[in-house]
């Protein structure tokens, strides 16, 4: 539970690719083309249909990406998370139960935060990252103010990030950024054009690469 998230791999390629209701057969179609474009985070949110079978099987399957669980609000979505084997949590708000159990056993936790104060205390209550969500709202100018004073504080802008201000929200000083629907081109998946898909991954990496 929780202690096969590889922070290397993350590092590496700093996005979390976020997956909800995609059927696991979709999913194991999509994979290949994801590892090749180098991505290697994958999150499933817990409100997806058959989201617990879904962790379980890819984390099995594929051992090389790290495989967490998203949209944990509760306790309770926390222990059906880990039982299923999410090596990382990530919350669309800050529940400090989840918070406290996840930091007492070194599982990653990206909690979800918008105002300085809520980003404040998810970080004292020992974020991997701060999720800021969602992100688009005020775009990346947001994560630069924020972390004029609170530089020490790592930030996961998540929630309208695309191909096209991808690179601003690392140029704002963001550690990594979390995409949905913008990364898993729904018409692509839809017409099973895995050679598009593919392109549209490596475009992504490609400008994450070039920024750092």
């Amino acid at each position: 539970m929780g202690t096969n998230y590889k922070t290397e791999l993350f590092e590496k390629m700093p996005i979390v690719g976020i997956i909800r209701n995609i059927s696991l057969k979709v999913i194991e179609e999509i994979l290949p083309q994801y590892k090749k474009a180098g991505l290697t985070t994958l999150e499933i949110t817990m409100n997806s249909d058959n989201a617990c079978e879904i962790i379980k099987a890819v984390a099995e399957s594929h051992p090389e990406i790290n495989v967490g669980a998203g949209t944990v609000c509760t306790m309770a979505d926390l222990m059906m998370a880990l039982d299923a084997g999410a090596t990382f949590i990530v919350t669309p708000i800050m529940d400090v139960d989840v918070m406290n159990y996840c930091n007492e056993r070194n599982i990653p936790i990206f909690p979800g935060a918008f105002t300085p104060l809520e980003i404040y205390n998810a970080n004292k209550l020992g974020a991997t990252a701060v999720k800021i969500f969602p992100a688009t709202q005020l775009g990346a100018g947001y994560v630069k103010d924020i972390l004029g004073p609170l530089n020490t504080i790592k930030l996961l802008p998540t929630g309208g990030v695309d191909v096209h201000n991808i690179q601003s929200f690392f140029q704002a000083g963001a550690i990594g950024v979390g995409m949905g629907g913008s990364l898993f081109d729904k018409k692509l998946i839809e017409s099973k054009n895995y050679e598009g898909l593919y392109a549209h991954f490596k475009a992504i990496s490609d400008k994450v690469n070039a920024i750092r």
